[in-house]
């Protein structure tokens, strides 16, 4: 299934993508793609209903954030070999984890805000993973009993707040609009594998990223029983499993975001995202 969430900001309802690509709500089933709904028994109930027997959604609304009521947001930093090459960095002997603001979190296709006083807004195209049930302790083996499904993910990074200020990442990944989600929530059966999903990214129709999750250095498997080891994995929690080569901070000279630029970006199967970059007010 392909779960989306639709309407205004805040006040979005849960949606399923039909065959014919068209949007059918799911009102009268779950109250939002969130929480109790992301269980595995509930997906399967979900899975059951003929999609054409759901009101079809008229015109074209916004998409909002494909999963609603997301705890953390955790990332994952330098999570592709050739990523950390690009950036001078060592691949790391265990995953980098750093939190990522859930305030963070819009829409697919809404505006992507340059914050005040930036100066090296940069674009990274991630598989996102989603939890669907509590998951503490759990091995290698058992991971993906845990995930509801997958998305796109852009996590959008000011280098200068996250690198050159003191402290940790977590400032310079969270500013509002930083974190675009979906446009759909894919239920895990539906990508057979999440290690050869192709990812890219585009600024102003120019190719800049250009991947594969089969270059990831920690794997989907790997990533959710090792979180699981320091803190329970919560129904809608969500996982950013790191960028593949292409961001700006790796290029010579370094190339980043200003008003006025148009990013599109996608993943082989999950859909894809654009957004327009405005200035913050």
């Amino acid at each position: 299934m392909k779960l989306v969430r639709y309407g205004k900001a805040g006040a979005e309802k849960p949606g399923l993508v039909d065959a014919d690509g068209k949007i059918r709500d799911l009102s009268e089933h779950v109250s939002d793609v969130a929480g109790a709904a992301l269980a595995p028994a509930q997906l399967k109930k979900l899975a059951k209903l003929d999609p054409k027997s759901l009101p079809a959604v008229r015109g074209n609304p916004r998409l909002g954030p494909c999963v609603g009521g997301t705890g953390k947001f955790i990332c994952i930093g330098l999570n592709y070999s050739d990523h950390a090459a690009e950036t001078g960095a060592t691949v790391p002997s265990e995953p980098i984890i750093f939190m990522k603001a859930t305030s963070a979190i819009v829409g697919p296709n809404d505006d992507l805000l340059i914050p005040r006083d930036s100066k090296k807004t940069d674009w990274e195209v991630e598989l996102g993973v989603v939890i669907g049930k509590k998951a503490k302790y759990v091995s290698e083996e058992d991971a993906l009993d845990y995930v509801a499904g997958y998305c796109v993910l852009h996590d959008v990074s000011e280098r200068a707040f996250q690198i050159e200020h003191q402290g940790q990442w977590t400032k310079g990944k969270s500013c509002d609009t930083f974190g675009p989600t979906g446009p759909w929530l894919v239920t895990k059966d539906e990508v057979k594998d999440p290690q050869n999903l192709k990812l890219w990214l585009n600024v102003n129709g120019k190719k800049m990223q250009d991947g594969t999750t089969a270059t990831m250095v920690y794997g989907v498997k790997y990533l959710v029983s090792y979180l699981s080891r320091f803190m329970s994995l919560q129904p809608g929690d969500i996982i950013s499993t790191g960028t593949p080569p292409g961001v700006g901070m790796g290029m010579k000279p370094q190339k980043f975001l200003k008003a006025g630029d148009v990013v599109e970006l996608g993943i082989e199967g999950l859909g894809t995202q654009t957004q327009n970059v405005k200035a913050d007010a």
